[in-house]
C-alpha cells in the first residue's frame, strides 16, 4: 500500500466499495421523492449532484494520469470537496461566484444551469492550456465562466474574497442607484476557499468588512463557503478552529453543513443560501470536507503523513457516501454506479485526449491580446463627450459657475473640477475612500462632491485600502464606473496584489471576457513643507510600473489633470481598463513657478471636449536642441525653473518634456526628443534603484541615442525623514543645474 500512487488507491477503493457492498436497498424512490427520510434532497437531485461529484473526481484523476505525458497542465484537484456542488445547485448561475481552486464539483453542477454546455469539455480545455479554453483563452487553468457568471481566479488564496465582498455590496448599490444591473436584483455572491486561506490577512480584511457593513444595517448578501478540509498543504488546521472562530462572529450569521454527505448536508446549505438571499446579509457557510490524492500531484504525502492517517482520510472520502446512499436508497444498483463511474472516466479521457489536440498560445501577440486592450480612437470619441448641459449646472451651482467660465486656478481645484463633471457625465460613476465625503478629502480636492451628487455616488469607506480597492473591483463587476482614492501611496502597499493579482488580471485570465474597470486615485510623491515622512512622501511608483495592464498617469499642472482624467475614464468605459491617477500633493495648492506671486503654475479649466491621447506628453520651448530634460511630477516645475538657470550659465536652451504617463512609458517620443537634442537630463523625483528613469534611460538606449552626453538627477535609496531632512534625499534644483554642469 506505501508505495502505489495514491490517486490509485483511491479509484480501486470507490470501485471495491461499490462491488463490496451488501447491504440491502430499499424501494427505489421516485424522481421526487427524498432518499433518506429527513433529507431535503429528492432523486432526482441527489442523481444529478452525484453525477457532478463522479465528473469532478474524473477529471482529478485523469489530470494526474496525463500531467506525466505533457498534456494536462494542471493537477491541483478538488477530491474531498465534491460536496461543494451542493452550493452550486442551492444558487443560481446568475449568482456571481469566485471560487477556490478545489471547486471541481461546484462547476459541473453549476453547468446544468444552462443548456447546451458540457462541463467535461470545457474543463478538459482548461486542463490542457488550449487556446479554444472558453474560461482564460489556454492562459491558465481556471473555473471560469462568463455566461455561467463564474469570474476566475488562479491558484487563489484568499485574494478573491475583498471583491466577492464588493460585488455583494455593488449588488444593492446599483438597485439604489437605478442604473441597472447584470444580474437579477435578489442575486448573492459566493466566494468559497479553505480553512488554511480563512488566517490570510486579506480574507481577515473582508471578514471585517462584511461585519462593520451588517453592524450598520447595510446590505451585504455574500455567502462566505469555508470548505474545511482540515489542512493547508501540510500544515493542520487545529481541530474545531474554524466553527470556533467563526460561530460567534459578530454580524456574520453562521452555517454548519456536512459537505461529505450529500442527504445529510444539502438541507443546511440550503438554508444557508435562502437565508443570504432573505436577509442580505452576510453569511458564513462552514462545509466540511478532506483532502484526498493530495494537494496537488507532486505532493507525495506518504513522506509526511503516516499510513494510519491517509488510510483514515480516504475512508472518509465523499464519493463512497454517495454510493451508499444511492446504493441503500434504492435509487441506483451496484451495477449503475460502476457503469455510470466509467463512462465519465471514459468521456473525461476522451475530452482530455481531443483537447490535447486542439490549438495553443503560440505566439506573444495571442499570449497577450486581453491584457490591455485600447482602441485609442474610441477612447478619444468618449473622452471629448461632453456632459449633458443641464447636468452640469445642477452639479456647479449654476451656469455662471461652470469652471471653464473662472479664473485660471491650481491643481487641487481642477482636479475637483473635473470629479464634479466626471460625475456629471456618467450617472454610474462612484467615487468613495477614507474622508472624501464630507470632508472633502485631507486635501479638500473632493470637496463639494457629496453635496453635489450625495451619499450613494460619493461616500467613505472604513479605513482599509484592501476593502477601497475590493468595492472598486466590486462595483466594476456590476457595471458601474468606480473612482477609489487611496489617501497616500504608502498607503498602497500593503493592498497592491488588489491591483497586480486582481483587478489588472482579470481580463488577461478571462480572455477579456470579464472587466473590472476604473480609475484609482492616489495623492503621493514628495515635497511637501511642514507634513511629511515616509507616510506622506511616498516617491514608489516601482511597485506600479511592474503591474502588467496598468496604466499610470501623473499630471504637474490642473489643466492637465482635468484632460487626464477624461482619458482615463473613458479607457474605462470603453475599454474595461484599471488606472492610477498619481496625483502630487505639494502640487495640489502650487500656483506660483518662478518668483512668489507670479501665478505661472495656475491654469484654466480645459473646456469638457478636451482630452488627451494615452501616452501624449507636454513639451515646454519644442524647438530647443541643446538639451531636452525628461521629468514628470513635481520634477516639472524644477526642470522649467532650472531650465532658465541652464540657459543663462551655459547659453543652452533647454526642452523640457513633462512625460505625465509614467505606465507605459511612451518610448517612441522619448526617442523622438532624445534624437533632437544634444545632451539628456533626466529628473526623477523617485528612488535611484528601479525609478522611471531607468525606464527613460531604457528607451533612449534601445533606440540608438546611448552614446549622447547623459546625466540623471534622482532621489537617494532611503525612505523620507521627517521636517527638513527629507529634502537631502530628493532632487532639488541646483541638483539639476549641477547635472547640467557636468555635461558641459
Amino acid at each position: 500500500m506505501k508505495g502505489l500512487n495514491r490517486a490509485e488507491i483511491c479509484d480501486v477503493n470507490f470501485q471495491e466499495f461499490v462491488r463490496g457492498w451488501n447491504g440491502h436497498a430499499q424501494p427505489r424512490p421516485a424522481p421526487g421523492e427524498a432518499i433518506l427520510d429527513g433529507s431535503a434532497l429528492d432523486a432526482r437531485g441527489f442523481r444529478e449532484l452525484f453525477e457532478s461529484q463522479l465528473i469532478s473526481r474524473h477529471l482529478d484523476l485523469m489530470a494526474r494520469v496525463l500531467r506525466v505525458q505533457n498534456k494536462v497542465f494542471y493537477t491541483i484537484g478538488s477530491s474531498g470537496h465534491e460536496g461543494n456542488a451542493m452550493v452550486a445547485r442551492a444558487t443560481r448561475h446568475t449568482d456571481p461566484a469566485f471560487l477556490h481552486y478545489r471547486s471541481g464539483g461546484f462547476m459541473a453542477e453549476r453547468f446544468r444551469k444552462l443548456p447546451g454546455m458540457d462541463p467535461i469539455m470545457d474543463s478538459a480545455l482548461s486542463f490542457a492550456a488550449s487556446a479554444e479554453d472558453p474560461a482564460s483563452g489556454g492562459r491558465h487553468k481556471v473555473w471560469g465562466s462568463k455566461p455561467l457568471w463564474v469570474l476566475p481566479q488562479t491558484s487563489t488564496i484568499a485574494s478573491h474574497l475583498p471583491k466577492a465582498l464588493g460585488t455583494a455590496i455593488a449588488i444593492e448599490a446599483g438597485k439604489r442607484l437605478g442604473t441597472g444591473l447584470p444580474v437579477p436584483e435578489d442575486s448573492i455572491t459566493i466566494c468559497s476557499f479553505g480553512d488554511a486561506s480563512a488566517n490570510h490577512a486579506t480574507a481577515q480584511t473582508a471578514f471585517n468588512a462584511a461585519s462593520w457593513t451588517a453592524y450598520q444595517k447595510l446590505p451585504a448578501p455574500v455567502l462566505f463557503v469555508c470548505e474545511d478540509n482540515g489542512i493547508g498543504i501540510s500544515v493542520k488546521t487545529p481541530a474545531g478552529w474554524i466553527g470556533e472562530s467563526f460561530r460567534h462572529h459578530p454580524d456574520l450569521d453562521y452555517f454548519y453543513a456536512d459537505g461529505l454527505d450529500l442527504a445529510a448536508g444539502y438541507g443546511d446549505v440550503l438554508r444557508a443560501v435562502e437565508h443570504c438571499r432573505r436577509t442580505r446579509r452576510p453569511t458564513f457557510l462552514h462545509l466540511r470536507t478532506t483532502r484526498i490524492m493530495g494537494h496537488a500531484g507532486t505532493d507525495f504525502e506518504i513522506e509526511w503523513r503516516s499510513l494510519e492517517e491517509l488510510c483514515a482520510v480516504e475512508a472518509s472520502d465523499p464519493l463512497l457516501r454517495s454510493a451508499a446512499i444511492a446504493l441503500e436508497s434504492g435509487l441506483m444498483t451496484q451495477e449503475e454506479i460502476l457503469a455510470l463511474y466509467e463512462d465519465i472516466r471514459r468521456k473525461c479521457f476522451s475530452a482530455a485526449e481531443e483537447a490535447d489536440r486542439r490549438p495553443r498560445l503560440t505566439t506573444l501577440g495571442q499570449v497577450m491580446a486581453p491584457l490591455a486592450p485600447y482602441t485609442p480612437d474610441e477612447v478619444q470619441a468618449e473622452a471629448a463627450r461632453v456632459p449633458a448641459l443641464e447636468a452640469r449646472i445642477k452639479a456647479f451651482g449654476g451656469e455662471d459657475r461652470l469652471p471653464e467660465r473662472q479664473p485660471p486656478r491650481h491643481l487641487a481645484i481642477q482636479i475637483n473640477q473635473a470629479l464634479h463633471d466626471l460625475l456629471a457625465k456618467y450617472p454610474e460613476t462612484l467615487l468613495f475612500g477614507e474622508d472624501v465625503a464630507q470632508k472633502g478629502g485631507v486635501y479638500t480636492v473632493t470637496k463639494g462632491l457629496y453635496k453635489a451628487f450625495g451619499s450613494k455616488r460619493v461616500f467613505n469607506t472604513l479605513l482599509d485600502e484592501t476593502t477601497i480597492l475590493g468595492l472598486a473591483q466590486g462595483f466594476a463587476n456590476m457595471g458601474l464606473l468606480p473612482i477609489p482614492e487611496i489617501q497616500y501611496l504608502a498607503y498602497l502597499h500593503n493592498a497592491i496584489d488588489q491591483l497586480r493579482g486582481e483587478a489588472c488580471s482579470l481580463q488577461f485570465f478571462s480572455n477579456d471576457q470579464f472587466r473590472n474597470p476604473m480609475v484609482v486615485r492616489i495623492a503621493g510623491l514628495g515635497y511637501q513643507r511642514g507634513f511629511g515622512g515616509h507616510f506622506h512622501n511616498d516617491n514608489s511608483v516601482t511597485a506600479l510600473r511592474d503591474i502588467p495592464g496598468l496604466v499610470v498617469g501623473c499630471p504637474s499642472r490642473g489643466d492637465d489633470a482635468a484632460m487626464m482624467l477624461r482619458t482615463l475614464a473613458a479607457l474605462a468605459r470603453v475599454d474595461g481598463r484599471v488606472s492610477v491617477f498619481l496625483e502630487p500633493i505639494a502640487l495640489y495648492m502650487t500656483k506660483d513657478l518662478y518668483e512668489p506671486g507670479d501665478g505661472q503654475w495656475l491654469t484654466a479649466y480645459p473646456p469638457p471636449e478636451q482630452a488627451l491621447v494615452l501616452g501624449e506628453e507636454r513639451v515646454y520651448d519644442a524647438d530647443a536642441t541643446d538639451c531636452v530634460i525628461f521629468t514628470f511630477g513635481n520634477g516639472v516645475p524644477m526642470s522649467l525653473r532650472a531650465a532658465r538657470g541652464i540657459e543663462k550659465k551655459h547659453g543652452w536652451k533647454v526642452r523640457v518634456v513633462d512625460l505625465r504617463w509614467l505606465v507605459p512609458l511612451n518610448h517612441a517620443a522619448i526617442a523622438k526628443h532624445a534624437g533632437e537634442c544634444e545632451r539628456i537630463l533626466i529628473v526623477d523625483e523617485g528612488r535611484f534603484s528601479a525609478g522611471i528613469g531607468e525606464g527613460v534611460i531604457t528607451a533612449i538606449t534601445e533606440a540608438g541615442f546611448g552614446g549622447k552626453p547623459l546625466k540623471r538627477v534622482v532621489g537617494a535609496d532611503t525612505y523620507t525623514p521627517l521636517a527638513g531632512a527629507a529634502f537631502l534625499v530628493i532632487p532639488k534644483d541646483e541638483d539639476i543645474l549641477a547635472a547640467a554642469d557636468a555635461l558641459a
